[in-house]
This record gives C-alpha cells, structure tokens and sequence, in this order.
C-alpha cells in the first residue's frame, strides 16, 4: 500500500485533503509543520507528501522539501506543493527546493485525486 503525508497546518485543509484521496486505496498520514513533515517523512518513508509552503513553525514547505529531498533514505519520495503562493517566483522557488511538481489554492479535489494518481504511478 501506498503511504501519502499531508503537511498543512490548517486542520480544515488537510481534513479536505485527507477526504479527497478517501476512495484511493493508500495509508494517509498528517503532519500540521515542517518539522513535523520531516520527522513523519524519516519515519514512514511516504510514497508522496503533499505539503503546503507557508507553515508557522521552525521550518516552512520549502525548508522542509529541501531538508527531505537530501536525505538519501526518501529519494523516491516525491513532494507536491499545495500553496496558495501561486507567482512565478514562488513556483521558480519551489522547484529549486525539490519539488516535484506545484499546485494552487484553491484546488479542484478532482485534479488534485488526478496529479496523486498520476505521481504514484511514475517511478
């Protein structure tokens, strides 16, 4: 089974995350900061995080991403930014970060279930 990380420190959010992906058949587990993100992501080696930019805490998304993307261990875990932070810059600083690929709030639930799909599928 598949194991997807939600990081977002709105519970609302990751509530209507969490529902959206419902149907698939993966383990969902949540993170609410980027510390968090990574001490989840050491310990479940997720398949997938989706993981939000603007996070209170010691470490934010894109911190966080960068601090994953280089540990050895998570290399096949890919990371989907869900941020509201939609300008280019921001989308520039993402990728630079490691992402995987970058998506905008507000999300259609529908093509959010079809880029999960798609970045569990491709190795």
């Amino acid at each position: 089974m598949k194991t997807i990380l939600i990081v977002d420190d709105q519970l609302e959010v990751r509530e209507l995350i969490r529902v959206t992906l419902g149907q698939s058949e993966v383990e969902i587990v949540e993170a609410q900061n980027g510390t968090q993100a990574v001490e989840m992501a050491a310990h479940h080696h997720p398949d997938l995080i989706i993981m939000d930019v603007m996070m209170p805490g010691g470490l934010d998304g894109l911190q966080a991403t960068a601090r994953i993307k280089a540990d050895p261990l998570l290399q096949g875990c890919k990371i989907v930014l869900l941020t509201a932070k939609g300008q280019q810059t921001d989308r520039d600083a993402g990728y630079k970060a490691g992402a995987d690929d970058y998506f905008i709030k507000p999300f259609s639930p529908l093509d959010l279930m079809q880029k999960v799909d798609e970045m569990l599928e491709t190795p």
